[in-house]
């Protein structure tokens, strides 16, 4: 993830950085509707118009929050898939990669609802903010679907000749992960107590790994 540091500690020459640390710190507490250019300079003691100069609007600095969160919810999917041991019979250490991937996933929505909320929300911009450019590079968003399409690979060679990955297996399987993590911060999962609510992530999780592979 890259660096972000000094929000609540600014100094003089550091001030974007500061403000994207109070901006992230917004979205933590509140989700993406809390990230406020004006409310971000409040909170480390300089002007709208001091703030202004380091970026053009809400939506300017809301992607670069975005982006922040992107990292974050890859990060915890790798730390995942990092803790999970390995396997001698490599069809089984694949599935287990995957399954901690997406429990890596799930985890990081329950844990930090507001990041993952805005790792997912589009930018809305006033009539009186600049047009965001174009962004050249492939969006951070999608080094978690590379995950999963990494693990699946493996899971291929692993299991070729006798099963093969479905088609469009990656996206089926973060549907259903993004699905779950959903219903377990806004729908009616929310109420389920903390044993079920793992009684169900792992079943899900279960069928995700079994239904990416054509018997």
């Amino acid at each position: 993830m890259a660096a972000i540091s000094g929000g609540k500690n600014y100094h003089h020459g550091d001030l974007r950085n500061a403000l994207i640390c109070a901006a992230v710190d917004l979205a933590v507490e509140g989700g993406p509707e809390r990230v406020v250019l004006r409310e971000a300079a409040r909170r480390v003691g300089v002007s709208p118009t001091a703030a202004y100069r380091h970026f053009d609007g809400r939506g300017e600095l809301f992607r670069t929050v975005r982006i922040h969160a992107q990292r974050a919810l890859a990060d915890s999917m790798e730390r995942a898939a990092a803790r999970e041991p390995g396997a001698d019979d490599p069809a089984l250490a694949a599935e287990r990669r995957l399954a901690a991937l997406c429990r890596g996933y799930i985890a990081f929505a329950m844990a930090q609802p507001g990041l993952y909320r805005a790792a997912f929300c589009a930018a809305r911009q006033t009539g009186a903010e600049v047009s965001m450019p174009e962004c050249r590079v492939p969006e951070p968003e999608v080094r978690a679907f590379t995950l999963f399409g990494e693990a699946l690979d493996a899971l291929a060679r692993a299991g070729a000749p006798r099963r093969e990955v479905r088609p469009a297996a990656g996206a089926a399987a973060w549907s259903a992960v993004h699905g779950l993590s959903l219903l377990l911060l806004d729908g009616p999962l929310r109420r389920l107590p903390a044993q079920r609510r793992n009684a169900v992530v792992e079943t899900a999780l279960a069928m995700v790994v079994s239904g990416t592979r054509v018997p």
